[in-house]
């Protein structure tokens, strides 16, 4: 399995660029595909369901053909080695995202103030298969933070996982605008892929 991308800025990185206005979310001739890897123990995990959800939300926004993506559990102390590598930051967080193929990223917090996306330069776009990127959840650090955040345990690890997915694919909250268009793609794409009707009443995103 592919694991995380490695063409890295240091994440104290200034770049001012401007942002693809349509990134690529095509492959050639194939299937989209999500390997998930279970790394931690904490918390038992159905990875199944959460490859069935990380596909329900690429097609849902649009990803076609032979594309690639990596959705891995790690354990609290991984992850914040991941945060301190390419963030500069030691403590734990609950979803990192590596873009790979699809957009040039700038730093992006997560749905909580300590989740990130590290700044990424631009991987060669005519690869194939598409290499959408990695994205790695903290079942631990989620399991935390649930009962003030999302609601349930359930409910966290489906909102980490979309919202690291809609950071792969171009979204961004680095302003009230993105913010908000990144809210309510995330409640539409919960809504429509994991609950199957509307959100709780107690579902809060946390940004």
């Amino acid at each position: 399995m592919r694991r995380l991308a490695h063409v890295f800025a240091p994440a104290n990185t200034v770049i001012n660029r401007p942002r693809s206005s349509a990134p690529r979310r095509t492959g050639g001739d194939g299937h989209v595909e999500v390997f998930v890897s279970n790394e931690q123990t904490d918390v038992v995990l159905d990875e199944r369901r959460w490859q069935q959800l990380a596909l329900g939300v690429l097609r849902k926004e649009g990803v076609r053909g032979q594309a690639e993506m990596a959705l891995l559990f790690v354990s609290r102390e991984s992850i914040a080695e991941m945060n301190r590598i390419h963030m500069d930051s030691d403590s734990p967080t609950d979803v990192l995202a590596f873009p790979i193929d699809m957009i040039d990223n700038s730093r992006a917090a997560g749905p909580t103030a300590r989740s990130s996306t590290p700044v990424l330069l631009r991987a060669d776009v005519g690869e194939q298969p598409l290499l959408i990127g990695d994205v790695v959840v903290c079942p631990s650090v989620a399991s935390d933070q649930a009962a003030g955040h999302a609601g349930t345990l359930d409910d966290e690890i489906a909102l980490l996982v979309t919202h690291g997915i809609l950071h792969v694919l171009g979204y961004d909250h680095d302003n009230e605008h993105n913010a908000a268009r990144m809210r309510e793609r995330e409640r539409q794409l919960l809504e429509e892929v994991h609950w199957n009707g509307p959100a709780p009443m107690v579902f809060s995103q946390g940004y």
